[in-house]
């Protein structure tokens, strides 16, 4: 039977051919979401193709490439209470909807649900997935899975009233990352986020990327999340770890460079998070500093 609980907003970019795969898949779920596609600007039939194939998907075509504020413009399209997010390289598998919906029946201050991912062709683990589950964060003990102190949204499924109750994601940030800085605001208001292994994403990389452009915006993103959110010793902390590890080659400074032509507004609306929601980010430092999984790297 249709779940009406949830819906899907799926943002795309120049990938007509992935895309109308992932549509193939989403529409045949058991659960028969609602799916609204933002297509950011594409100039390869995207938005034509989704048209004549899928008359009933809704389309949002956008003459720019929006990035993550596209998920935005979807949302707000939408009326159910829960919002599963995807990625044009990406696909729910059968009944992880509708057990998201449960869960977040279940659980009124549960903000986010986020996937256990799996890499095609293959079906295997994503190497994010252990840290996911072995996550040193710290949430309340009516948690039905592992406390996360970020999220991907490309694997999630989240409640829309939490979503809107922190403004979306930020245009600032455009795309790269962007979920760590609504993370922290959710949890300073008081949201959880959790991973859940009964929930499984698929996940079949495009070839259609530029991955110098994403570890730039990708380095950006991360001090300026760190910067408006974090209190000075642990910023500085971060910021010194970051500039050790990253590649020292021109991709790294323009990142670099982008991070400080961003300083005025930064530093105009930083907003240090309440303790109890810096403590999440604090958990993770450590392990942030060991991942292999998060490297910036291209």
């Amino acid at each position: 039977m249709r779940d009406p609980r949830v819906a899907v907003v799926v943002i795309t970019h120049q990938r007509r051919d992935e895309l109308l795969r992932a549509l193939d898949r989403l529409l045949a779920l058991p659960e028969q979401p609602h799916v609204v596609v933002v297509d950011n600007g594409s100039t390869d039939g995207t938005a034509e193709a989704v048209r004549s194939r899928f008359p009933s998907v809704e389309l949002i075509a956008s003459r720019r490439n929006l990035g993550a504020v596209g998920r935005n413009l979807g949302v707000a399209r939408l009326d159910t209470p829960y919002v599963a997010f995807c990625d044009d390289d990406t696909w729910w598998e059968p009944g992880s909807l509708r057990t998201a919906a449960d869960t977040l029946d279940a659980h009124p201050r549960l903000a986010v649900v986020t996937a256990r991912i799996l890499v095609e062709p293959g079906g295997t683990e994503d190497p994010i997935v252990p840290e996911l589950r072995d996550s040193p964060v710290r949430g309340a003990d009516w948690l039905p899975g592992p406390a996360l102190g970020s999220f991907l949204a490309g694997a999630s499924v989240l409640r829309r009233a939490a979503f809107d109750d922190v403004g979306g994601f930020s245009e600032r940030l455009w795309l790269g990352g962007e979920e760590e800085l609504m993370a922290g605001d959710l949890a300073a208001r008081g949201w959880e986020l959790c991973y859940l292994p009964a929930l499984t994403v698929h996940h079949e990389a495009s070839r259609a990327r530029d991955p110098h452009r994403r570890r730039r915006d990708g380095i950006r993103n991360t001090l300026w999340t760190t910067w408006l959110r974090r209190p000075a010793r642990p910023a500085l902390r971060r910021t010194a770890h970051l500039l050790r590890t990253v590649p020292r080659d021109r991709v790294t400074a323009l990142g670099l460079l982008d991070a400080v032509r961003g300083l005025p507004w930064v530093l105009r609306e930083r907003r240090v998070l309440p303790p109890h929601a810096e403590a999440r980010f604090a958990a993770l430092d450590e392990a942030q500093r060991r991942s292999t999984a998060r490297r910036y790297v291209s």
